[in-house]
């Protein structure tokens, strides 16, 4: 019967994978990628984002979050929520409207399109007819009010979008009542800005560009009054009740306007130029907020002087003799105030500015002295400085969880403590079953620790390396302090600062030890910083170690960067992780791989050039290996001294592309016989093949030559305790793997801990393996006698693995970027391997191992390869049979740098950049699942008008 079978098709095996495995994107971490527009409702306590991309997310209290997507994938301009509903309208860029609603399915919220719509004129009328620039929807929640740059207003009925034309209001009935000398002197020009009366919703205010102000009577279509400005407006706000108006301009002053119940032509109050008499930037938004005190909150966004300030990004914000110009390190797309919203409340008193920058969201408490920033929950600036590397440790200890929150809490001090204001919506998620950290490393030299457990990404603690080296800027600088008498009077607020001392700061590698909270991190200049925590601010010296891996070799010269200096002496360190023993590499080439063994008190690190191990408790050197091939003449020249080689590179494919067009002009010319036309054919299909670099599904396996570049380059660094010698006697060992298909193989000797300070650590190369095809090795493991990955240092003493088993054989797997092999050990004869490229056209760029437990089942789970090729597929194989169980599509193959930002969890999630600000997450597994879940419900109104409208909405909602 076995003969009839298909091969590899088990029953039994289909309905447990279908248990195990689970392919979803789950949430996006991080700050939206080119935000374009900004909402907000009082009424649900919701911001929206939008984003050039055709993006549009909400967020509420922390796990409260929404995300959709529009199909046009247009730059999102405007957001307006429904006042009073579970809805908001969208405005793109190709002039589309678009209806969203927040409806309940199996529990929890959802974010939906419900409608589309595109303004039409008549017939033959310019695109300027309809093009929207200001949106009002109406408190009715009925109605959307739509300016134009024609100067006419339109009005669409919701939630239909039907054009209700009989209600049109045009320029020319608008310009009926103005002074006939202003309407020869201006036209009205486009729609700037809508207002609805706070008190009378019959009435609506309307701006026109040219600085024409009009109030106009909804109920008798007709305009009560006109305000003539002289300056090109830019916006308009209603104070609270209704008896004034602010109107803000191109000039940088703002003007106050009474509203009077006669029809007397109104005089301006006040006209001011805050920050005037020269030449100013525009006020582009403007705030009036009452306060009980009687001084109002006079908040706006421009303003500067053009001359010394013109490239600032700023708002100021002015309570009486109280002034501060909040200078933001990118451009603010726009801001909102929170304040009171109850229609009872005599004053706004305003509680909280959010101002959505470019590349940051920040909040202003307005109620604590200083006005000081608040520590946002999500939305975090993942790029506040760039991302180089990142690290993922899952189901951190408790009592290292609280030291690390410590450390951080010391640091946030100057934020302030204020509850996050913006609150709105239910988060019905489980809790996290376990605390993980991703920790991220930045071009600045910093390492950032994330709470990864749940839907928000949230900033614990920053850790920065700069002071054990001496750089041109001064770590106690603070670009913050201000002079008395200083005007404008700017404080920089914000942490994104893209801007490096120095690249060779840049972190490359890091590897965090739960258990012991040792800490190694190595970077772009060759420095390897061994760190462990301390619950207190220290000062010490930090030990310096150099380890040349070139090892004298004669005919080598590094032509790249320099080393970092370093301080001499004692080193202040604040609390948290502080560095103890600084290993430098020379050649100062970038860090390519990074191993800690906190057990063992050793440290390996390797570069192109080579690798080594360090003993950070003994502080020495223990060995370094040289990897170097006699051809790797770039590996010597550095990352920043590549422009000769790229200029060679574009020299030779030009040479090809020529070679090519000659060749094939010679083939057309040739009109001789068949035969010799179809020889030199073939000669020049033989020929175009050696020259071209094949696709990878085109791509032959074969053996790569030595002479390759890069050989030598160390890709992964691997401890274990394992059988090397013979298969009587295991003992400590260090395995790396290189370029160019080489794995090197260390006993290690390491003393027994009452004699670990008196006798050196030993080594000896044991092994020394080739493989045939040279592809470059990625990831190293070896299996116990049960075939289980050995645990990790550590986690046997923490009860937390069973021990290994060092009765049965040990085997050793070899990931290349092109096939899974196992050997035997200690013989190292080769066993089992599955040939990736030959069969799928593809080559592994990442590789972990994970376990994947039973979604059904709490009694059963098992370890599995997942491996990410680079094609963005995740694959994931079976240990030890190395059997292909599922293979999911995960990132576009043309995301090159989302592949290589790519970080696996050790239960079967993982981590890409989607843009430079953002973590896409995902999952493999049925069992581990983090996505948000949350409800949005309407609160309850107060006022009979709105209780009708509310039980209106409840009824659409319902045949919807």
């Amino acid at each position: 019967m076995r003969r009839f079978l298909r091969p590899g098709h088990d029953p039994v095996r289909e309905r447990l994978k279908r248990d195990l495995f689970q392919f979803n994107k789950t949430v996006e971490h991080g700050f939206p990628h080119q935000p374009s527009a900004l909402g907000y409702s009082p009424f649900l306590r919701l911001m929206a984002i939008g984003t050039r991309s055709g993006a549009i997310k909400l967020y509420g209290a922390p796990g409260v979050e929404f995300m959709g997507l529009h199909e046009e994938n247009n730059t999102v301009m405007q957001i307006h929520f429904i006042p009073d509903q579970c809805q908001l309208v969208t405005l793109l860029d190709d002039n589309s409207l678009h209806l969203w609603s927040l409806k309940q399915h199996s529990g929890a919220s959802e974010l939906r399109e419900e409608h589309r719509f595109t303004l039409k004129g008549p017939p033959g009328s310019p695109p300027s007819a309809t093009q929207i620039t200001a949106v009002l929807p109406h408190s009715s929640r009925e109605v959307l009010y739509l300016g134009t740059e024609s100067g006419n207003i339109f009005v669409v009925e919701l939630p239909s979008f039907r054009a209700l034309e009989d209600r049109t209001i045009t320029s020319e009935a608008v310009l009926q009542r103005v002074p006939e000398d202003y309407c020869n002197r201006r036209s009205c020009e486009l729609v700037e800005a809508l207002r609805e009366h706070p008190k009378n919703p019959d009435q609506i205010l309307i701006g026109y560009s040219r600085g024409l102000i009009v109030l106009w009577d909804l109920q008798n279509n007709k305009a009560t009054h006109h305000f003539l400005g002289s300056q090109q407006l830019e916006n308009l706000y209603w104070q609270r009740d209704g008896s004034k108006f602010i109107s803000c301009h191109y000039d940088g002053s703002y003007t106050q306007w009474p509203v009077s119940s006669d029809n007397k032509q109104p005089e301006p109050l006040e006209n001011l130029v805050p920050y005037g008499p020269f030449p100013c930037k525009a006020i582009s938004k403007i705030y009036w907020q009452t306060t009980k005190n009687g001084l109002p909150y006079i908040i706006f966004q421009g303003g500067m002087p053009r001359a010394s300030y013109g490239d600032r990004h700023s708002i100021s914000v002015v309570h009486g003799s109280q002034q501060t110009a909040f200078d933001f390190t990118s451009r603010v797309i726009d801001f909102f105030i929170i304040f009171s919203s109850e229609p009872t409340a005599e004053f706004d008193d305003p509680s909280a500015m959010v101002v959505l920058a470019e590349e940051e969201l920040v909040v202003i408490d307005l109620k604590t002295a200083g006005w000081p920033a608040v520590h946002p929950p999500y939305l975090a600036s993942l790029h506040c400085s760039a991302i180089t590397c990142s690290h993922h440790v899952s189901n951190i200890p408790l009592k290292l969880w609280e030291r690390i929150i410590s450390a951080g809490s010391k640091q946030n001090i100057h934020y302030s403590n204020m509850p996050w204001p913006i609150d709105g919506g239910t988060n019905v998620a489980p809790d996290p079953p376990q605390r993980d950290l991703l920790l991220t490393g930045h071009e600045d030299g910093t390492v950032r620790f994330w709470d990864a457990s749940g839907v928000c990404l949230h900033l614990l603690y920053k850790l920065s390396t700069v002071r054990v080296f001496l750089t041109d800027a001064d770590p106690n600088d603070n670009m913050n302090t201000l002079g008395e008498d200083e005007w404008p009077p700017l404080r920089k607020v914000g942490t994104f600062d893209p801007y490096s001392d120095d690249p060779r700061l840049g972190i490359q590698k890091i590897y965090l030890c739960k258990y012991s909270g040792y800490l190694a991190v190595a970077g772009t200049a060759g420095q390897v910083l061994v760190m462990e925590l301390n619950d207190e601010d220290a000062e010490h010296v930090v030990d310096h170690a150099e380890a040349d891996l070139l090892q004298d070799q004669e005919g080598y010269r590094w032509k790249g960067h320099e080393k970092l200096k370093t301080r001499d002496g004692v080193v202040r360190f604040e609390a948290g992780f502080q560095p103890f023993v600084l290993v430098q590499c020379q050649p100062p080439a970038v860090v390519t791989s990074l191993a800690l063994h906190s057990e063992w008190k050793l440290v390996a690190f390797g570069t192109s050039h080579g690798f080594g191990l360090f003993d950070h408790q003994q502080k020495r050197l223990v060995f370094v290996k040289c990897t170097l091939h006699p051809s790797d003449q770039l590996a010597l020249e550095g990352p920043l001294s590549r422009v000769k080689s790229l200029k060679k590179s574009l020299r030779q494919s030009f040479r090809r592309i020529r070679r090519s067009r000659v060749s094939s002009r010679k083939r057309r010319g040739a009109g001789g016989n068949a035969s010799e036309v179809q020889e030199a054919n073939a000669k020049f299909d033989q020929d175009a093949l050696q020259e071209m670099e094949l696709a990878p599904v085109q791509r032959k396996i074969e053996a790569r030559s030595a002479e390759d570049s890069f050989t030598g380059f160390v890709r992964t660094l691997y401890f274990a305790d394992t059988f090397l010698r013979d298969s009587s006697r295991h003992c400590p060992s260090l395995w790396a793997g290189t370029n160019g298909g080489t794995v090197y193989a260390f006993c290690l000797r390491v003393p027994p801990a009452e004699r670990r300070m008196d006798e050196p650590v030993r080594a000896e190369q044991a092994k020394e393996i080739q493989l045939m095809h040279r592809a470059p090795v990625v990831g190293i493991l070896v299996l116990d006698g049960r075939s289980t990955p050995l645990p990790e240092p550590l986690e046997v003493a923490h009860d937390l693995s069973k021990s290994p088993d060092m009765q049965g054989s040990h085997q050793l797997l070899v990931v290349s970027e092109e096939q899974f092999k196992v050997f035997t050990l200690p013989k190292v004869s080769s066993k089992l391997k599955l040939k990736l490229t030959a069969l799928e056209g593809c080559r592994v760029r990442k590789v972990t191992v994970a376990n994947f437990g039973s979604c059904k089942t709490d009694d059963y789970s098992e370890n599995d390869l997942a491996v990410l090729t680079n094609l963005g597929d995740v694959q994931i194989i079976s240990l030890p049979f190395l059997k292909l169980q599922i293979r999911y599509p995960c990132i576009r193959k043309e995301d090159v740098s989302g592949i290589a930002s790519c970080v696996f969890t050790k239960y079967g999630q993982g981590f890409y950049l989607i843009s430079p600000s953002e973590f896409e997450r995902f999952s493999l597994s049925t069992k581990w699942l983090v996505e948000p879940r949350c409800v949005v419900d309407v609160p309850e109104v107060t006022s009979n008008n709105h209780v009708h409208n509310k039980s209106g909405m409840e009824n659409t909602a319902r045949k919807s």
